[in-house]
């Protein structure tokens, strides 16, 4: 395997790839002694993709995803072309940019949450600083369900100094904290805006805090202090679609 090669497992992360971009799938494992219609279909798909099939028992196929959890399937696949930067995609978006910021989030499967509910929200990208966050590995993929695959994410130096440069494109960074004076629901978010979460419990850092145009919480009613950051960041986009829509 070529030291830029990585594998993708699950029928859905290796599914989207086949279906997005079937040149890069260098080759497809699988169980045969799976036989039900998901496994049927995949196979079909990946047959008419004319991609190469390698039958492997579910060991191998774990040793190679480095996950149980990899439903039968993974793939060894080239990576997809370089995102572009993040200045070339916010100068293509057509409408308000709704961005999502992530601030310190190191767990792969929150990464994973995150870029998924980001996905299904319309967001045009996720942003996180190279030394406080995860990578897009297998588990992240997996969890993402393709969206790490659809989902641009940019790993910037210096977070600060990227949302200085998004508030001279006249993008309204907006942070979260527990204890902010107004809600989410008092926002203005069909403007520009990028919406900057921390990890749970620890929120954003200070100098991310002191960034930020405006601070805004969560209403939380129960006995729990803070939410998991993926589920707080579907909070926040989808309050921004149905805003916008």
């Amino acid at each position: 395997m070529s030291s830029s090669a990585k594998v993708l497992f699950g029928f859905h992360a290796v599914g989207v790839r086949l279906k997005t971009a079937p040149q890069t799938v260098l080759e497809v494992f699988f169980e045969p002694t799976r036989r039900d219609a998901r496994m049927r279909q995949f196979l079909e798909r990946a047959r008419e993709a004319g991609v190469r099939l390698i039958e492997a028992d579910a060991l191998r196929i774990a040793k190679l995803a480095g996950s149980h959890g990899h439903q039968g399937v993974a793939a060894r696949v080239a990576p997809l072309p370089a995102a572009r930067s993040l200045d070339d995609l916010l100068d293509q978006v057509q409408g308000p940019p709704l961005l999502l910021v992530l601030d310190g989030v190191t767990d792969p499967h929150n990464l994973g949450a995150c870029l998924r509910v980001a996905d299904g929200a319309g967001a045009h990208a996720v942003i996180a600083p190279k030394d406080h966050a995860v990578g897009l590995n297998a588990t992240v993929a997996k969890v993402a369900s393709g969206a790490a695959e659809t989902m641009p994410y940019f790993m910037v130096t210096n977070l600060a100094r990227t949302l200085g440069e998004l508030k001279e494109r006249n993008i309204w960074c907006i942070g979260t904290s527990d204890d902010a004076p107004r809600t989410l629901y008092q926002a203005d978010l069909k403007a520009p805006v990028a919406l900057v979460l921390g990890a749970e419990g620890s929120g954003i850092r200070q100098l991310t805090r002191k960034t930020c145009d405006e601070l805004v919480s969560i209403p939380m009613c129960g006995a729990v202090e803070s939410l998991n950051v993926s589920v707080a960041s579907g909070i926040c986009l989808y309050e921004a679609l149905r805003q916008r829509s």
